[in-house]
Order: structure tokens, then C-alpha cells, then sequence
């Protein structure tokens, strides 16, 4: 059964799952995520809830760290490895 929420933005939207995921912040967001465009919605989100917005941030995490998060899986590591390779970076091999 949906239900009418209102998102911290104030739009409005009708939704059956108990995840709080705005249906037009999410559309609004794909522009946004233009660097990580390749990346399904949940690892977007993940990287976004971490406040990762360029390449040079998400190269301060290990692989292991960045596993860790909700929405992130494994077949998303090779995807973000390739992103750092294009600019001469790669993941933090010791940690934080």
C-alpha cells in the first residue's frame, strides 16, 4: 500500500517501501552525479551520504573501507578504480 510522504525538500510523492528515497530528489540528483554516472543509484547515494564528491576525496578510502557502505558492492570497485586510473590516483592502500 502507498503511502503520501513529503521529502526535506517538500515534494510530495507516493511511496509503498519503507526506504526514504525522494523519487524527484533522486531524478534531480542524476545531474548532479555527473562523475559517477555509471554507478547504480544506491552506490551514488552511498558516495554522496559520505560526502565524496570529486576523485580526490574517494582516494582518502581503502577498498575494504568503501565496501563497508550500504550500497556499495563489489562489482562497484572496479568501476570506481578505473575513475581514479583516468586521473593517476588508486585507492588509499593503508587506510585512514
Amino acid at each position: 500500500m502507498k503511502t503520501l510522504r513529503t521529502c526535506k525538500n517538500g515534494h510530495q510523492y507516493y511511496k509503498s517501501s519503507d526506504f526514504p528515497v525522494c523519487p524527484i530528489c533522486e531524478n534531480e540528483n542524476k545531474s548532479k552525479n555527473g562523475l559517477f554516472h555509471m554507478l547504480s543509484a544506491p552506490a551514488k547515494r552511498a558516495l554522496e551520504n559520505k560526502g565524496i564528491r570529486n576523485l580526490q576525496e574517494l582516494s582518502r578510502y581503502t577498498e575494504n573501507d568503501i565496501l563497508q557502505w550500504h550500497g556499495i558492492g563489489k562489482t562497484t570497485i572496479p568501476k570506481l578504480k578505473a575513475l581514479l586510473e583516468t586521473v593517476g590516483l588508486k585507492f588509499n592502500a593503508e587506510g585512514k
